[in-house]
């Protein structure tokens, strides 16, 4: 979105108005200026008293917002869709920011039960495996297996080898059927995967029912970011973000609890029956404004941005400025090589860098194989229970996150959640090691592995796990963004892939220390990555976003220019 320095007030294209200086007399006079969260950010809203710092952003009424370049040379050159003249409408009680927040949380959270279908998906096979290689369990089935054999890597693996073919034509979906059309085309799939699983009679039918589930997870996973980053507003998008995170890890647990007492068919019954409030919830949410407008389709986005932010708020300079930003992108179309070009390739690689570290920690083979790694540490408690007691951390994990993700910021977290992943990981390679070469040392601390495990999940949930995400609908260009989260997912999938399919056999030829010893080492690497790589995205716009990592290098000189503002509390 980096305008052109050579488009200038003779050029052919469509005429746009100026914006206004930022210490404009006439805007001055009418709204006081009382902040920026940001130097190129320049935002002219009511003033009003606030009760508290966290309640600041919500109860302020924003009239305008500018997108402006630090240098005065590029502010002449920058066009901006401005509002129409209403000679009926009164600034002074113009609302932008919603009246509600309620259409938002319904859409965040009809979107991320997705999330959950995914997160039964990945706890499927821990629960599973122990009915699965019963024979008192399978009853006239053909099926038998060992949850260390061959075909239980295969169930396991199938899944996110699935979602790396879902996420490769997941990109070409969500862009030409739209987000919410796409979401709703992967309900049904889930549910007849499931049901195959439940009527398996051959291990070859438990291999195609977790392909199809993976597929549907690879779409899923890509367009769940992208739509909530499309949908809500930048003040509460850290926290309705981490939804999907959330109600996710209530599948796991779900999912964990349920295993205790149900075989591997009744388990799948189950889980078919949870997938139906996805579907028809999916039915009451509007398609993103963002993508109704790059399909030409602006009074369906009026009504689906009208919907998002309450019936009382005014959203025209919103919608301006979405569509502007769509006519800036138009002007650059990217194609599937741009993504490597100079000013993409930042994003793309903050993206497939999270997704590489988020993976090789080692997450899904904790979660696909939890109950096989606690009877192999030969824990003190039953390894069901420990699975349990797991997801609820896990779960509770999660809500911490929700409330630190707008006040820490995403870098912050993602630091916290590396260094305690390190930590966790090398006592239990230690564990591995001291039990596998001087075993009777371990004797009375079989506790050890639990706790490592639940230092290791609430690590994982505050950062490393909802964070990627996250960012992943967050940092790349509008235009860009349906094929660079295509390719980050596809990433992100060949990883869960390779780490859970050699997961077993790793710990088979190497043994559980080095695994985890394996593990803990790229967690250190991922500090680096972290530190010099990452931006922060807290609280900014996704057209601030854009520009920030977009824009080429400016000499500090260029920033003369402007005037200070105070913080905008």
């Amino acid at each position: 979105m980096t305008p052109n320095p050579n488009n200038t007030g003779g050029s052919d294209e469509e005429p746009m108005i100026e914006p206004p200086s930022p210490l404009s007399p006439l805007l001055a006079d009418e709204v006081p200026l009382t902040g920026s969260p940001s130097m190129n950010n320049v935002i002219i809203h009511s003033s009003s008293r606030r009760s508290s710092k966290n309640s600041a952003m919500l109860s302020s009424e924003i009239i305008h917002q500018f997108i402006l370049e630090p240098t005065l040379d590029e502010q002449k050159s920058l066009k901006l869709f401005t509002l129409e003249d209403d000679n009926n409408s009164d600034s002074s009680s113009a609302k932008t920011l919603p009246t509600t927040l309620f259409p938002q949380v319904l859409a965040a959270i009809s979107v991320s039960l997705g999330s959950m279908i995914i997160g039964l998906i990945s706890a499927y096979t821990s629960s599973a495996l122990v009915s699965l290689s019963n024979s008192n369990y399978t009853e006239d089935s053909t099926l038998n297996i060992t949850p260390d054999g061959h075909e239980a890597s295969w169930i396991g693996s199938l899944m996110p080898l699935g979602a790396l073919v879902g996420s490769i034509v997941g990109g070409a979906i969500v862009e030409l059927l739209g987000r919410k059309t796409t979401l709703l085309a992967t309900t049904l799939p889930f549910i007849v995967a499931w049901l195959l699983i439940s009527l398996a009679q051959h291990i070859y039918m438990l291999y195609i029912a977790r392909t199809i589930q993976g597929i549907c997870v690879g779409v899923a996973s890509l367009c769940l970011p992208v739509y909530l980053a499309e949908t809500v507003q930048p003040e509460v998008r850290g926290t309705l973000g981490l939804l999907p995170t959330t109600i996710g890890n209530i599948g796991l647990l779900i999912c964990f609890v349920a295993g205790t007492f149900l075989n591997w068919q009744n388990l799948s019954y189950l889980c078919a029956v949870l997938s139906l409030p996805f579907l028809i919830l999916m039915f009451f949410i509007p398609e993103t404004p963002r993508w109704y407008i790059a399909h030409g389709k602006d009074d369906k986005a009026e009504q689906a941005l009208q919907w998002l932010r309450g019936a009382g708020t005014d959203i025209r300079a919103e919608f301006h400025m979405i569509k502007n930003t769509h006519l800036e992108s138009k002007k650059h179309a990217a194609k599937l090589k741009d993504l490597m070009g100079k000013a993409y390739i930042k994003p793309l690689l903050t993206s497939l860098g999270l997704m590489f570290f988020q993976q090789f920690s080692g997450i899904n083979a904790v979660i696909f194989y939890t109950v096989f790694i606690f009877d192999i540490s030969g824990s003190a408690l039953d390894s069901n229970v420990s699975t349990i007691i797991v997801g609820v951390v896990n779960f509770g994990a999660t809500f911490m996150a929700n409330v630190l993700i707008d006040r820490l910021g995403r870098k912050v977290l993602l630091l916290i959640s590396d260094v305690l992943m390190i930590l966790s990981l090398s006592c239990l390679a230690i564990f591995f090691y001291m039990k596998e070469h001087h075993e009777h040392i371990t004797v009375g601390y079989g506790w050890i592995p639990l706790g490592s495990f639940m230092l290791f999940v609430i690590a994982f949930s505050l950062g490393f796990g909802p964070i990627p995400w996250l960012m992943l609908g967050e940092i790349f260009p509008g235009k860009i963004r349906g094929s660079a989260a295509a390719a980050s997912t596809a990433f992100n999938w060949i990883c869960a892939f390779v780490v859970t399919k050699a997961f077993p056999e790793f710990i088979a030829n190497f043994g559980p220390y080095v695994t985890f010893l394996t593990f803990g080492a790229i967690c250190f690497v991922g500090l680096f990555f972290i530190i010099f790589v990452v931006p922060e995205t807290r609280g900014q716009s996704l057209e601030d976003i854009e520009r920030n990592l977009t824009r080429p290098f400016r000499r500090l000189s260029s920033t003369a220019n402007l005037k200070p503002s105070p913080m905008f509390m």
